[in-house]
């Protein structure tokens, strides 16, 4: 009889948290799953994307860092767990994700710790001055993704959770391959939303895309036009 090996141990915690809830969100958006069953490839071009994501694990890892002929940077860590694999599995990943994607086994108490994740993989901000009236300040929150599924996912849920309606909206590419898909809130949708993202300092999140928002958050208070209230 063939003797069984040692029986893999898992060292990541899969017991639902906050922290894991938002490194799924970057897995989710910015992570690869191998075929292989076991590895897991994230790939960022900010090292702070990596930092977050070894420290929500409770991992160690050695990074690498690629750059392209163009000078682009880019890093990249490789996570090999085979209980962690089959647990990503298990709540809707897979590999090839980015067009296969739909809906994830996400407990609605971490959502919103794994919608944060997904922003600051695939996520932007950014506002400016709608030139058709007066000192009136335009505001968008955005997530985008290859699959429709998972975006139509992302915004009901997150209209069932925090009753915010967002706007999914396509970019068609060249024979209708591989659309990108873009889920919009705009002016007091997205403040809103920043309230359920940003619940608290001392969680994990990507310091140049919450800079950002909080420049545009100072802009609005100082604002007197129509669009947001000066009292915010």
């Amino acid at each position: 009889m063939r003797k069984r090996g040692p029986k893999p141990k898992n060292t990541i915690s899969t017991i639902w948290s906050a922290n894991l809830a938002y490194a799924l969100g970057l897995i989710t958006t910015d992570g690869c799953l191998s075929r292989d069953g076991r590895h897991i490839i994230f790939v960022s071009k900010e090292i702070e994307q990596l930092q977050n994501l070894a420290k929500c694990l409770n991992i160690k890892v050695v990074h690498g860092k690629t750059v392209s002929g163009t000078g682009v940077v880019t890093y990249r860590i490789q996570i090999s767990s085979q209980l962690f694999y089959k647990f990503l599995i298990s709540i809707g990943l897979t590999p090839a994700k980015s067009l296969t994607l739909g809906a994830l086994k996400i407990p609605d108490k971490f959502f919103f710790n794994f919608a944060r994740g997904c922003f600051d993989g695939d996520g932007c901000s950014y506002s400016y001055l709608d030139p058709r009236w007066k000192s009136s300040l335009m505001f968008y929150l955005c997530f985008a993704s290859g699959s429709y599924s998972f975006i139509h996912w992302l915004s009901a849920t997150i209209e069932r959770l925090a009753g915010i309606r967002g706007y999914i909206s396509i970019s068609k590419k060249r024979e209708g391959k591989n659309n990108y898909y873009q889920l919009r809130f705009s002016k007091y949708k997205a403040l809103r939303l920043i309230t359920f993202l940003y619940t608290s300092d001392s969680a994990p999140y990507l310091t140049r895309k919450r800079l950002k928002i909080e420049k545009t958050l100072d802009t609005i208070r100082r604002h007197k036009g129509k669009v947001f209230k000066s009292t915010l």
